[in-house]
């Protein structure tokens, strides 16, 4: 799966970019939605009953849904990390788990993101919403310093601050559960600056919405070409939600979270639409890994997948994906095969931008998007939370058929009957793998033997021909979550107050 710049743009690629430059259309937009926690059965165009998600309703209906669309990582910062920059987060070294405020390590700065890569094309860009993919020293790992112009967001998890006294949802309800104490309080920066601290919840959705919608209007009045990365903190817990949507969905706390975020959705395309750019603008979302499910009914809904968050099982890992851009893709559900790590070839190839000069594992899904054609993606590797040379990939998918060499459950994904998706399931070598059809059965209930079917016993030897190839490409890169922590390096507006980290407040 890996490929190297200076490989062939696709024949679509190349027609499509032929088309727009004989016509004199402006360079495409680029918007990429990315939710929190979501998952695979959590909008109600993947059937969910009572979420109300209206304008990533639209998105589906008008556009491309992907039925079989894969994160990286079933935790947080690995899976931010490989959709930035189309490669295993074990190349850039973002493992194991996730990046907490005072980390010393980072999105290493030699890693070239989809902002880097199109800011030589004239490209303005901008994120909001949950970096998390480390602050550092001096903010050296702030978005600003990965490429992108301008930034307002929560540089990490809106948990991993004191929140018991904070409110989530109007008029005065606080915030439900435990978060972390002995840190700073949550702080909103714009671009390097922190802004106010703690966050205001109640007002983060709508200060998010008028940072986009301004970015939107000011880069086409000035006929920049712009792409926006909007890492939202919805539906990860706490959930929270502000006026404008509270109370408002069948669903509870997560589903007044998850359609505050639709609304921004929808006033994403309404500034598309004012500003008459909607239709050359490809608007992608997808989620960074399943649910957790240990929240129960404030943690989201896998659908039929098995197990969520923190497992390599489908419900950790396969997310919903829908691909927007009214006239050039027409209407449809693909079962093609893809993944986030696909993302920065597919904007490379559509933008003529080019890409890095590094081993890249995503492939072009310019044909799937325009054509709904074949997937050029062959397989899917599935690694754990904490990821080792020792033990390697965790399971394969090739084709519609999925090898688990070792499973194990998570904390994340407690309080479901299956006892495999629990923390006390410890990790259990497969040998031969267990194999799943994963058309025939989505679930992973019913492992096929290979006993007296040598169809299947030649699928393993050919499945373990891509795992040993696919290994020996991988150069594990050193551990930036492995650097540790440094109490003094968490953001705080009021540097040398008295007494940390209690003081750290303004705005």
């Amino acid at each position: 799966m890996s490929v190297r710049m200076g490989h062939f743009l696709s024949l679509t690629t190349l027609l499509y970019l032929l088309v727009t430059s004989c016509s004199g259309s402006p360079p495409s937009n680029f918007i990429l939605l990315f939710a929190d926690d979501l998952g695979f059965g959590d909008l109600g165009c993947y059937g969910h009953p009572t979420s109300l998600t209206p304008n990533l309703d639209r998105l589906a209906a008008d556009g491309l849904r992907f039925t079989d669309f894969y994160c990286t990582s079933p935790v947080c910062s690995p899976s931010r990390a490989s959709l930035l920059t189309g490669r295993y987060q074990t190349r850039s070294g973002v493992y194991p788990g996730v990046f907490y405020p005072g980390s010393r390590g980072g999105l290493p700065l030699n890693e070239t993101t989809i902002a880097e890569m199109l800011k030589p094309l004239g490209y303005v860009t901008a994120a909001m919403g949950k970096w998390h993919l480390g602050v550092g020293e001096n903010g050296m790992y702030l978005p600003t310093q990965q490429g992108f112009d301008h930034y307002l967001g929560v540089p990490y998890s809106h948990d991993m601050g004191p929140c018991q006294n904070l409110t989530c949802f109007p008029p005065d309800v606080k915030c439900f559960g435990n978060c972390d104490v002995g840190v700073v309080t949550i702080p909103l920066m714009h671009n390097d600056v922190i802004k106010q601290q703690p966050v205001d919840f109640l007002d983060l959705e709508r200060a998010y919405s008028d940072f986009a919608t301004d970015f939107i209007t000011q880069s086409t009045r000035k006929k920049q070409p712009f792409f926006l990365y909007y890492p939202s903190h919805h539906t990860h817990y706490p959930q929270y939600a502000g006026p404008a949507t509270a109370g408002r969905s069948r669903r509870g706390p997560f589903g007044d979270a998850l359609l505050e975020f639709d609304s921004t959705v929808g006033n994403l395309l309404s500034a598309l639409e004012h500003t008459g750019v909607l239709n050359n603008t490809l608007i992608l979302f997808t989620a960074d890994n399943g649910p957790e499910l240990m929240r129960m009914s404030r943690g989201g809904n896998a659908g039929p997948l098995k197990c969520g968050k923190g497992t390599t099982y489908e419900g950790g890992m396969r997310e919903p994906a829908i691909a927007y851009w009214p006239g050039t893709i027409t209407p449809g559900v693909t079962h093609e095969l893809a993944s986030t790590l696909d993302i920065m070839p597919t904007i490379a190839g559509l933008a003529g931008a080019k890409l890095p000069m590094v081993q890249l594992d995503g492939v072009d899904m310019t044909d799937i998007l325009v054509n709904h054609g074949p997937s050029k993606r062959e397989a899917m590797m599935f690694y754990p939370t904490d990821p080792s040379e020792k033990y390697g990939m965790f399971a394969l998918r090739l084709g519609k058929y999925k090898a688990h060499f070792y499973t194990r459950g998570a904390g994340h994904s407690e309080t479901t009957p299956d006892q495999d998706c629990h923390i006390i399931s410890f990790l259990k070598p497969h040998d031969p793998p267990l194999l799943f059809d994963l058309e025939s059965d989505p679930s992973e209930n019913y492992p096929l033997s290979p006993l007296g079917r040598p169809d299947l016993q030649a699928l393993l030897q050919r499945i373990g021909v891509v795992k040993e190839q696919f290994e020996a490409s991988m150069v594990f890169g050193e551990s930036q979550i492995g650097k540790g922590s440094d109490p003094d390096l968490e953001p705080c507006c009021t540097p040398h107050c008295t007494p940390k980290p209690s003081c750290c407040q303004c705005g």
